[in-house]
């Protein structure tokens, strides 16, 4: 089970190397106040001084600190083989460089940090550092800046809440320990580091507490109950350690002799404890929580790899290969093209929309529900009054009194009726004209990422469907028009389904016949008036009346004759209007198919190739987009790093795990 800590440092190494965070990788993360000890307590770990020292925030970008314990210089030289340095290290950013002086890594650490951020701001980008010795355990551990109340210097108002964002970021991860560094000489209940820890941990199933500077407390006083957990007790255990004094750093003291002195320190004061806390108990407590905790890990971290491999091999798919063959990539793409635009007038497409209707149904739909329902709301003698009709009548009979209803007066008022058919009709085709555009967008949205990754083959295509469709319109209108007027050219009075004139006659005087019969009957009964005055017009000659003055009446009430004249008309007219609309709710939606929708779907691959299809045009149009590049370098880069790490990963044996 000793493998599995360099197996994640070198699923770490991999995943760093794409700056890729996707996959959450077990690792301790250390967490504290500033100034709690935590530096201390990391260095006493390696046990060499490697990390920048100072007042304020000096940790101010994640280090994550892989430990490596490899065999004795002496051991190496033997086999021929590794770095001639007993201790040494290495930084992920810093390629090929190998660093034995210690020093040298601290002066790296400061200046990388510096690099990517001003003064005393803090930055989220981590430095990756590995560390190889032969006196470590392996180990893998985030130092994050430590939490902070108060802005120093240039540090923005809201550092205090730039570093919780950033640790929380962290230990949020559920496959990270948390090692929580206190000082004893402060109340741990106020804890900065525990109070974060138990926000994304309340069971404390991943916190390891570290009791930092145990020899700077008061006199008379010991952190006996807080090491006995009887304070605030911790799932993983409370660890307490000697940090080294100021004055040992001024001399220069060796972390092996303030080892040593730590130890000689626990014996003295915490004899029941010594031999589980210290330095190097913690040291093998962070091993063998940290291998047991990659072990529960391993099998939700393969099935994770496994998922994101199969979905990065499928973008890498989508994004393409880079052009080879410029003529046949075109003539697949636009092909492509139009079959999805055919196939979604047809209902064959792939990508069906459930929101809303698109492509052929909402053709269908705007046929016969909203062309069809438009037709059936026009009242057959709407704008007809039965004034208009009567006025029609005396028109067509000129100047002599007619003794039948006039054919003429019929033709003039039905063309009025019929011509109202006209405007729905060609709204019909601005309907289906404006889907034909929207089927355009919805392929745009739906296509493959092979017409995405070239904008102005995308932009081209779209502006020669939409110029096909502009040239179809104007012609598929006047179809349209020619329709109502072929109706308008001749009434036929003689067609099958419409009413004999002299039927429809006959009926109306059957039933004002009947209507007067009825009136005579209750005359009859009717008591006798009083003796009625001057009928108006007819009185007495006092004065003389000027007709051509007396303005026409805009209604009056019609004789038996004009009312059976005006109700035959009416009912013709009817009649007829009814037999043309049903013709022209049939005929417009197959002229609208034949003419346009029906047109586009046969030339639409013929028009784009011929005005695509151009050589001088192939290497313009074929300009892969800078954006789509450096996508498909990002999931390239990142499909390699999954695919070694599902190598990695199959390296394990399940003997390893138990």
């Amino acid at each position: 089970m000793e493998t599995l800590i360099p197996i994640i440092n070198r699923l770490q190494e991999v995943f760093l190397t794409v700056g890729a965070e996707i996959i959450q990788l077990p690792q301790i993360v250390v967490v504290g106040s500033q100034s709690s000890g935590k530096s201390s307590v990391l260095e006493s770990l390696v046990g060499r001084d490697f990390l920048p020292r100072g007042s304020g925030i000096v940790t101010r970008r994640p280090l994550v600190l892989q430990l490596v314990n490899v065999p004795p210089l002496e051991e190496r030289r033997r086999q021929h083989s590794g770095i001639k340095a007993e201790e040494w290290g290495t930084f992920l950013h810093c390629k090929n460089q190998i660093f034995t002086d210690f020093c040298e890594i601290r002066k790296e650490i400061e200046e990388e940090t510096d690099r990517s951020t001003n003064n005393k701001g803090i930055s989220p980008e981590p430095i990756n550092l590995k560390i190889y010795s032969p006196n470590v355990l392996s180990l893998t551990l985030v130092d994050l800046p430590g939490i902070t109340k108060v802005p120093v210097g240039d540090q923005p108002e809201d550092i205090e809440t730039q570093v919780q964002e950033m640790i929380l970021s962290y230990i949020s991860n559920p496959n990270s320990l948390i090692l929580c560094v206190s000082p004893a000489n402060s109340d741990l209940a106020t804890s900065d580091a525990l109070k974060l820890a138990r926000e994304v941990d309340p069971d404390g199933r991943r916190t390891l507490l570290v009791v930092s500077k145990l020899d700077l407390m008061d006199a008379g006083t010991d952190a006996l109950e807080v090491l006995l957990g009887r304070i605030i007790p911790v799932r993983l255990g409370i660890i307490g350690v000697v940090n080294r004094s100021q004055h040992d750093l001024n001399t220069q003291k060796s972390v092996a002799d303030s080892c040593k002195d730590e130890q000689v320190f626990l014996q003295r004061y915490y004899p029941s404890l010594a031999s589980r806390c210290g330095s190097r108990y913690l040291a093998r407590t962070l091993s063998r929580l940290l291998m047991h905790h990659i072990r529960d890990c391993l099998p939700e971290l393969k099935t994770r790899v496994t998922v994101l491999t199969v979905q990065y091999q499928s973008r890498l798919n989508s994004y393409g290969q880079p052009v080879e063959d410029q003529s046949a990539t075109l003539l697949q793409i636009v092909t492509k093209f139009a079959t999805d635009y055919c196939n979604t007038i047809e209902g064959t497409a792939r990508h069906i929309q459930t929101s809303e209707l698109c492509g052929g149904a909402r053709i269908c739909y705007i046929f016969h529900e909203t062309f069809g329902r438009t037709l059936q709301s026009i009242d057959p003698l709407g704008g007809l009054n039965e004034l208009d009709v009567l006025t029609a009548i005396r028109n067509a009979t000129g100047p002599r009194p007619a003794l039948f209803v006039p054919e003429v007066s019929f033709e003039l008022l039905v063309k009025k009726q019929i011509k109202r058919l006209e405007e729905p009709s060609l709204r019909c085709v601005e309907l289906v004209h404006e889907e034909l555009q929207r089927i355009i967008q919805h392929c745009s949205a739906y296509s493959t990422q092979e017409l995405l990754r070239f904008p102005k083959l995308h932009d081209s295509i779209v502006e020669v469907v939409t110029s096909l469709l502009r040239k179809r319109l104007p012609i598929t209108n006047e179809m349209v028009h020619n329709l109502v007027a072929i109706e308008l050219a001749y009434i036929n009075t003689k067609h099958p389904d419409f009413t004999d004139a002299a039927q429809v006659s006959a009926s109306v005087n059957s039933q004002q016949a009947e209507a007067g019969d009825a009136g005579k009957r209750w005359k009859n009964e009717k008591m006798p008036s009083e003796d009625k005055g001057p009928v108006p017009g007819f009185g007495s000659p006092t004065k003389a009346i000027n007709l051509l003055d007396t303005a026409v009446p805009v209604s009056r009430k019609l004789s038996t004759r004009e009312q059976r004249d005006c109700e035959v008309i009416q009912r013709l007219i009817k009649c007829y209007f009814l037999i043309v609309r049903k013709g022209i709710q049939d005929s417009v939606p197959k002229t609208v198919m034949h003419f346009l929708v029906n047109f586009v779907k046969e030339h639409l691959q013929s028009e784009l190739v011929g005005q695509l299809y151009k050589q001088p045009l192939l290497q313009e149009l074929l300009i892969e987009s800078q954006e789509t590049a450096q996508q498909r370098t990002e999931v390239a880069q990142m499909l390699e790093a999954l695919k070694k790490a599902s190598n990695i990963i199959s390296e394990i044996r399940e003997t390893h795990l138990w």
